[in-house]
């Protein structure tokens, strides 16, 4: 769990560190979005994001990288406790929220990591994916870890989407 955060907290420094915001604008009371010269951030959930310091998005150009989606409310405490099957629709609702808010859909994501605690009973609901993906299935890893960000999630899944002019 030390490797996977300190990762987290290098690879999100090192996004950060290549960026000056120039321009804040809120777009409602639950989302935000900021645009530099080269990046545009968006936060799903501001207050919860800013206190454990991440974005939940960059689109750079035509790619769009998603950090990992986990089941969680809007001030950042887990949800669906102990179901793992509750837990991926809710990252994929979320996920779904970041698509489209950037015009991207399922069919354009070519990268899905997804971190689970719990393989085997992952294995028993990743059937779900196939009313994600309807066209193509994205390339990626799935990996079983000793644990995530807090114990009671189950399930994270991160993403890449491209999309072509």
């Amino acid at each position: 769990m030390k490797y996977n955060a300190a990762f987290f907290l290098f690879s999100l420094a090192l996004l950060l560190s290549s960026c000056t915001s120039k321009d804040n604008q809120v777009e409602d009371s639950s989302t935000q979005h900021v645009e530099t010269d080269t990046h545009e951030y968006f936060l799903l959930r501001p207050e919860a994001e800013k206190n454990y310091g991440y974005s939940h998005a960059v689109r750079i150009g035509d790619d769009l990288l998603i950090s990992g989606a986990v089941s969680m409310d809007d001030s950042g405490s887990p949800t669906a406790i102990g179901n793992l099957e509750q837990q991926m629709k809710n990252c994929y609702s979320d996920l779904n929220k970041v698509l489209a808010h950037y015009g991207y859909s399922f069919d354009d994501v070519v990268v899905e990591n997804i971190f689970t605690t719990n393989m085997a009973e992952f294995l028993k609901q990743s059937g779900y994916r196939n009313t994600i993906y309807k066209k193509n299935y994205p390339t990626g890893t799935w990996l079983e870890v000793k644990g995530l960000a807090l114990p009671e999630f189950m399930i994270e899944i991160e993403l890449e989407a491209h999309k072509t002019k």
